[in-house]
């Protein structure tokens, strides 16, 4: 039996992945600031070239790390969902970019601020709806629904998300503020698994 050699399509979203998977480690371990276009390349074997023609600048490469997954690719896997979205908080947790900090703390007080980031949030809650929705099945249950609440249980996981993030990076409460980002993932990671099936 042979194998078909990969496109380059293909090849290209790999290599994106592997930019990806390494780019949320370093975000996460050393914060923003501190991880560098050449730091990610290196993790991921690429030239720190690829890094911006795929992603423009650090930013967009940190925009891209903290996105929701596509429903396509996290809907093959709960548990690859779950891991992901452990990998993301633990980005956001491990420090983010002045201008999305800036976004956080004006989104209660400017009108624009707050559209943007309910737009953001709208699309992750959507993005992680879709691939738990996938994940139950799409059945239906005796009352012609299909009883899953997928979309209110990704708007669960993703204003959670927020609000530890919130806690952890802007008000830096006592009880959070010196507790490494791994500690609050592991903490988390039962309640986040449970809200990624259906009740009951």
């Amino acid at each position: 039996m042979t194998s078909h050699p990969l496109s380059r399509a293909d090849r290209r979203r790999a290599t994106e992945a592997r930019i990806l998977d390494s780019a949320r480690e370093l975000f996460a371990a050393k914060g923003f600031d501190r991880t560098t276009i050449r730091a990610v390349a290196s993790s991921a074997g690429v030239d720190p070239a690829l890094v911006m023609q795929y992603f423009d600048s650090k930013r967009g490469l940190f925009t891209r790390a903290v996105q929701a997954p596509p429903a396509a690719q996290a809907s093959v896997d709960g548990d690859a969902l779950l891991g992901h979205l452990m990998a993301t908080l633990g980005v956001k947790l491990g420090g983010m970019p002045d201008g999305t900090l800036a976004m956080l703390r004006s989104m209660l007080t400017d009108p624009a601020s707050a559209e943007h980031a309910r737009e953001t949030l709208d699309r992750q809650i959507t993005a992680i709806g879709d691939a738990l929705s996938a994940d139950d099945g799409g059945g239906e249950y005796g009352d012609g629904s299909d009883g899953s609440d997928a979309e209110l249980r990704a708007a669960l996981i993703v204003t959670t998300m927020v609000g530890v993030t919130i806690g952890h990076q802007l008000l830096g409460l006592a009880a959070l503020r010196d507790v490494p980002a791994d500690r609050v993932t592991a903490l988390l990671r039962p309640a986040l698994d449970a809200l990624t099936r259906p009740a009951g």
